[in-house]
C-alpha cells in the first residue's frame, strides 16, 4: 500500500456506528494517519471517520418507510459508489444493513475493490438463498455468532468469528446489590425487570399482557418489585397508556432508559425477544423471553423462518435454555408461570447462569480488535498475491 491506509465504510443505524467506531478505533492503533470516510454516526465521526451523508438518512424501519424513500437511497448509494470508483479505498466495509451495504459491496468489488461485511444477516434463519448474494458481494464477513459461520462456509464465503462488542464491554461478574443502590431500589427485595421492547409495533401488542402478567405474580408474590425501563418518551407515553386503561393496574416504578442497570438490579427479567435478551444474558439474568406480531405477519414469518428458536440465548446455547413464548402462548398465565419457575427454584436459575456465563467467555473476543486483526489480513493477502 502506497501512501496511508484508505477504507470505505457505511454504517445505517446506532448499533453499526458502535461496531464501527471499535473497528476504526482498532485500525488506527496500528495504522494513526489512515483515512476513513463513508457513512458514519456520531460515534465513527469521533473516531475519525469523515461522513459523506448523513447516517440517519439510512435508518428506516419498515417497508412502507423504505419504499418512501427509495430513490433517496438508491441516490445516494449511486453517489457513493461513483466517489469510491473515482477514490478507490484499500478495503471498502459495510456494517449490518444488508439491504443498501450488500448492493453497495457488489458493485465496488465488481472493479477490483476488497469488500468486508460486518454482521452477518440472518440468513441461518430466513431467506438462506440471501448467501449467493453475499457470495458475490464480499471478500470476507465477519459475525458476532459462532453459530453463523456454518452456512457461510458450506457455500465457501470467507468468513470470521470475531466475538460480539457486548460481551467484551459487559463484565464477567455484575453486582446486584450496586445497581440496586444506583437506582434506589430496596437491598433485599425480590425484583422482576419489565422489558415491553423499544418500538411502538412490540408494546402495542405485548405492554397490556405484561400489566397482567404483573397482576398474575403479585398474587402470588405480593412483595414483587416491578421495575420498568423504557427506551424514550414515546415508549413511556405508550406504556403509560396502557397502565390507564386497566382498572387497578399493578404498581410498578417506571425508569427512563438504564435498561441494562435494571436487568442487573434484578432477580429475573421478562422482556420482548431482542437485543435485550443478548443484554439479560451477559448479565446473567434468568429471562422470559415474549413475542407477538400482527396475525398475517406471524403467519409469513412462522412459514418463512427455519429455526426451532428464536431468541439469542438460546440459539447460542443450541438448545432452549429459557422460555420462549410467542403469539398466543404469550398469556399471562404462561408467561407468569415461565417467570415464577425462576423465582421459586434458586436451582433452575443458578443452572442457567453458568450456561450464561460459559457462553460470554466464547463471545468475550476482544471483537473490535478481532474484526480489526482480519480485515488488515486481507489486505496483507491482497498485496501478496
Amino acid at each position: 500500500m502506497g501512501g496511508p491506509l484508505r477504507i470505505g465504510i457505511v454504517a445505517g443505524e446506532a448499533s453499526g456506528d458502535l461496531l464501527g467506531a471499535g473497528l476504526i478505533n482498532a485500525i488506527r492503533q496500528r495504522y494513526p494517519t489512515a483515512q476513513i470516510e463513508g457513512i458514519a454516526g456520531p460515534e465513527m465521526i469521533a473516531a475519525g471517520a469523515r461522513s459523506l451523508f448523513a447516517m440517519d438518512r439510512l435508518s428506516v424501519m419498515g417497508i412502507v418507510e423504505v419504499l418512501g424513500r427509495y430513490r433517496e437511497l438508491l441516490g445516494i448509494r449511486r453517489q457513493l459508489v461513483e466517489h469510491f470508483k473515482d477514490n478507490p479505498p484499500d478495503v471498502f466495509i459495510g456494517i449490518d444493513a444488508p439491504d443498501f451495504t450488500l448492493g453497495l459491496e457488489r458493485q465496488l468489488r465488481d472493479v477490483g475493490i476488497k469488500t468486508v461485511h460486518y454482521v452477518s444477516p440472518s440468513v441461518w434463519a430466513w431467506r438462506q438463498g440471501r448467501v449467493k448474494k453475499i457470495a458475490r458481494s464480499t471478500d470476507l464477513m465477519l459475525t458476532l455468532f459462532p453459530f453463523e459461520n456454518d452456512i457461510y462456509q458450506r457455500h465457501h464465503v470467507p468468513v470470521r468469528f470475531v466475538g460480539h462488542p457486548l460481551a467484551d464491554s459487559i463484565p464477567l461478574t455484575v453486582d446486584r446489590i450496586a445497581a440496586r443502590q444506583a437506582l434506589s431500589l430496596p437491598a433485599e427485595a425480590e425484583i422482576l425487570a419489565l422489558l415491553p421492547g423499544s418500538r411502538s409495533n412490540e408494546l402495542k401488542y405485548l405492554a397490556d399482557t405484561f400489566i397482567d402478567t404483573v397482576r398474575w405474580l403479585r398474587e402470588r408474590r405480593p412483595g414483587l418489585v416491578v421495575v420498568v425501563p423504557l427506551a424514550n418518551a414515546a415508549r413511556r407515553q405508550q406504556f403509560e397508556a396502557a397502565l390507564a386503561r386497566i382498572d387497578n393496574a399493578p404498581e410498578l416504578r417506571l425508569v427512563d432508559g438504564q435498561s441494562r442497570e435494571v436487568m442487573a438490579a434484578a432477580n429475573a427479567v421478562l422482556l420482548a425477544s431482542g437485543t435485550a435478551a443478548l443484554e439479560a444474558m451477559l448479565l446473567k439474568r434468568p429471562m422470559v423471553v415474549a413475542y407477538r406480531l400482527a396475525t398475517l405477519s406471524y403467519w409469513l414469518v412462522k412459514r418463512l423462518v427455519r429455526v426451532s428458536n428464536y431468541s439469542l440465548p438460546n440459539l447460542l446455547a443450541g438448545e432452549t435454555l429459557v422460555p420462549e413464548l410467542i403469539q398466543h402462548d404469550a398469556s399471562p398465565e404462561k408467561l407468569g408461570a415461565a417467570v415464577l419457575e425462576f423465582l421459586q427454584n434458586p436451582e433452575v436459575a443458578e443452572q442457567v447462569h453458568r450456561r450464561f456465563d460459559e457462553i460470554h467467555r466464547q463471545l468475550r473476543l476482544g471483537a473490535s480488535e478481532q474484526a480489526a486483526d482480519a480485515v488488515l489480513a486481507l489486505l496483507e493477502k491482497n498485496t501478496h498475491e
